[in-house]
C-alpha cells in the first residue's frame, strides 16, 4: 500500500507540472516542466492526432494520450458518459460533442491542476453539461449504476492497483453500458531497469502489463464481449533507448524481444448478474 501511495503521488506531481505546459512544450521537453533533461518526450511517443474531430479543443489536448477511444465509443446523443483521467479535458469534449446536450460527461482527476485547467477550458466554450470532479480511479466519485459509457485514455496504466479500477468501471456502468479504453500494454518482458524510471511510469511505459493479463484483469471484473478494438506498435526513438539502455540491450529490443503497444479495448458490463472472475453465468 504503501509503495501504491508513493507511486500516485510521483504520478500525481509529474502530470499537474505538465498541466502548466502547451502541447508544444510537451512535445520539445523530456519529463515536463521540473525535468532538467531534454530531448524527444516519453509522454508524447504514444499520442494520436485529433485534429479534425468534431467538438475537439486544442485548448485541451496536451498531447498525453495513446489512442482515440472515443472514436471506437458508440456514444450516443443523451448518454452519460464518464472519462478516467480526463486531463485538460481533450477526450470530455469530444464525447460532449457525441452525446450533445441532453447527455452529460462527467471527467475525473486527481490533479487539482488539471482539473483547474479542463474547468476552464469548459467555462471557455460554455459547456454546462460537461463536470470535473476530483477523484481517484480505484475510489470513483461516481454513484453506482449510472454510466452509459467509460473512457480512459492511455491513464489506466497509471493505476497501481488495475483489478480495483476496473472494478470501480463495472460498479459505476449500467447494465448493458461498456467502456472503451484506450491504453499501453507490453508483448514479451520490458528491461528491469525501464521500471526502476518514474518518467518512464509517468509516460506509461514501465507500468504497462502483458496484453494477456491486461485482458485477464478486465473479464475478471466480470466484463464481456472483450474486444481489442484497435493496437498499434509504440515506436521508441533511438535518443530515448540511449538514455536508459546500453548497447547489447538496446540490440535486443531492437530485436523484437519486447514490443510496447498502445490497445484500444471495448468491453460491456451484462444485463444479467455475471460472476467475477469465471465470466458470465
Amino acid at each position: 500500500m504503501e509503495h501504491d501511495a508513493e507511486l500516485k503521488a510521483m504520478v500525481k506531481e509529474k502530470y499537474s507540472a505538465i498541466a502548466n505546459q502547451d502541447k508544444a512544450q510537451n512535445l520539445t521537453s523530456c519529463c515536463g516542466a521540473t525535468s532538467s533533461c531534454c530531448g524527444d518526450d516519453v509522454y508524447n511517443l504514444m499520442a494520436d492526432e485529433y485534429d479534425g474531430l468534431e467538438g475537439y479543443n486544442p485548448d485541451a489536448d496536451l498531447g498525453l494520450g495513446c489512442g482515440i477511444p472515443t472514436a471506437f465509443a458508440q456514444i450516443k446523443p443523451g448518454n452519460t458518459v464518464v472519462d478516467l483521467g480526463s486531463g485538460a479535458g481533450n477526450d470530455a469534449f469530444v464525447a460532449r460533442r457525441l452525446t450533445g446536450e441532453t447527455g452529460k460527461v462527467i471527467g475525473v482527476d486527481f490533479s487539482e491542476a488539471m482539473l483547474e485547467r479542463a474547468r476552464a477550458n469548459a467555462d471557455k466554450v460554455g459547456y454546462n453539461n460537461v463536470e470535473f470532479r476530483l477523484g481517484d480511479i480505484e475510489h470513483l466519485p461516481v454513484a453506482g449504476n449510472l454510466v452509459d459509457v467509460v473512457l480512459s485514455n492511455c491513464v489506466l496504466n497509471l493505476v497501481p492497483n488495475k483489478a480495483k479500477a476496473f472494478s470501480e468501471i463495472f460498479r459505476i456502468l449500467k447494465p448493458g453500458g461498456h467502456f472503451s479504453i484506450s491504453d499501453v500494454v507490453l508483448w514479451g518482458q520490458l528491461p528491469e531497469k525501464w521500471k526502476q524510471v518514474a518518467e518512464l511510469y509517468a509516460g506509461c511505459v514501465s507500468g504497462a502489463m502483458q496484453q494477456y493479463e491486461y485482458l485477464e484483469v478486465i473479464k475478471a471484473a466480470g466484463f464481456a464481449n472483450i474486444t481489442v478494438q484497435k493496437e498499434k506498435p509504440i515506436i521508441v526513438p533511438d535518443e530515448i533507448l540511449d538514455q536508459y539502455l546500453n548497447t547489447e540491450e538496446k540490440a535486443r529490443y531492437k530485436q523484437g524481444d519486447v514490443r510496447i503497444m498502445s490497445i484500444t479495448v471495448y468491453a460491456e458490463k451484462p444485463v444479467s448478474p455475471c460472476c467475477a472472475g469465471s465470466g458470465c453465468c
